[in-house]
């Protein structure tokens, strides 16, 4: 990350830091959850970020041309979480970004689909996406235990071979292999350091979609509204703006 920093530097002045995406397999395809690594702390400005970021690699690599977006939180409730967040879910309502805010969701929402975007600071999507890499690895691990307990079992698991196949393509990571660093100017893609080779073309199909797309002007000009909003705040949608048409 640092490396890609210092070569390239950031898409837009005023980004501190890129964001890490993950592709996050559901029953409805993928979620796109970010940051899931490179910053701990994020402010409610680098969320509404990555929100936007998000947003246009969603389109870009996985074809949604409207992507929900959530922002993850200890509940669904507005009054749910710290100052951040709820200022973040503020600006993405009343920002003008054009982006489709679904609210807050919780850590079940990522796996069910929810919405097409999760946004969170690093250090909460990192333990997020390494939990859920642990339980993955648990429940298979209990599944092989289960089907190779008995001679039943294992001929049941020869008639099911087929599905558990779908199965374990749906979950594999190499699948889904391929996190970009969002927020550069230009593309970088990280891989998983146990990738396979199927993995690594996984990350090149990533960087190849990416670089076919109109995701950097995407992201650019909605990253600088969100410069203007934050140099003249904007207030609650049912009041004037700040120093126009005061009475």
């Amino acid at each position: 990350m640092a490396i890609s920093k210092l070569l390239l530097r950031m898409s837009v002045p005023g980004l501190e830091r890129p964001a890490i995406v993950a592709s996050w397999p559901t029953p409805k395809g993928v979620t796109a959850v970010l940051d899931v690594g490179a910053n701990i702390e994020s402010d409610a400005a680098q969320l509404v970020e990555f929100a936007i970021m998000g947003e246009a690699f969603m389109t870009a690599v996985h074809g949604v041309a409207k992507p929900t977006i959530g922002i993850l939180n200890v509940g669904s409730e507005d009054v749910k979480g710290h100052e951040e967040v709820r200022e973040a879910a503020r600006l993405l309502r009343e920002g003008g970004f054009g982006l489709d805010y679904f609210g807050f969701v919780e850590g079940t929402d990522i796996a069910k689909g929810t919405v097409d975007v999760v946004v969170t600071d690093g250090f909460t999507g990192n333990i997020a996406l390494k939990t859920a890499e642990g339980v993955a690895k648990f429940i298979a691990g209990l599944m092989k235990e289960a089907l190779t307990s008995s001679l039943l079992s294992k001929v049941g698991a020869l008639l099911a071979m087929s599905a558990l196949k779908r199965m374990r393509e749906k979950i594999d990571p190499n699948a889904i292999n391929g996190g970009p660093l969002l927020g550069l100017n230009g593309i970088v893609v990280k891989s998983h350091g146990g990738a396979t080779p199927g993995g690594f073309g996984s990350a090149i199909r990533v960087a190849v979609e990416l670089g076919r797309s109109d995701y950097m002007e995407k992201v650019g000009a909605n990253l600088k509204r969100l410069t203007t909003l934050l140099e003249d705040p904007i207030v609650n949608s049912a009041e004037e703006p700040v120093g126009e048409n005061i009475q």
